[in-house]
């Protein structure tokens, strides 16, 4: 009988997550840091069994900031990069340029917001997704 070695264990998938991209009138952007990390991320989160991205994002924005997302999301793409609170992970991101209704508020796991220009240098630490792949996008998106 041949012994086999056991099969390397599968590399994980990247997370997946869906995020918000939301601006105020001086064209900033809107990042979060939750409790327990030094790094700003975008608003948003990982899906819910059935749900679609938009939904996703309703329900995120409204648990972590207390906002409505309005109708008219303008997709921006999927990125993916270093996952800054899942150390050694990769994370994927469908990005959307949203409108909301209401004040941002920290919430649930959101410690703090801070509202950056999408062009370095920020001044906050920013998450590699955001930095390197959803602020240049909404930068080349701009009219």
């Amino acid at each position: 009988m041949t012994e086999h070695a056991p099969a390397p264990a599968a590399e994980p998938g990247p997370i997946r997550t869906v995020a918000a991209v939301i601006r105020n009138a001086r064209g900033e952007i809107l990042l979060v840091r939750k409790q327990a990390s030094k790094v700003f991320i975008q608003p948003g989160g990982k899906r819910e069994p059935g749900e679609d991205s938009l939904a996703t994002l309703g329900r995120e924005l409204a648990e972590e900031l207390g906002v409505r997302l309005l109708p008219g999301a303008q997709t921006l793409g999927e990125f993916e990069d270093s996952a800054v609170n899942e150390p050694g992970r990769r994370v994927r991101a469908e990005a959307f340029l949203v409108e909301v209704e209401g004040e941002p508020v920290p919430q649930a796991e959101i410690a703090e917001l801070a509202w950056v220009a999408p062009r370095a240098p920020f001044p906050v630490p920013v998450a590699p997704l955001s930095a390197g792949h959803i602020m240049p996008a909404v930068v080349a998106a701009a009219p």
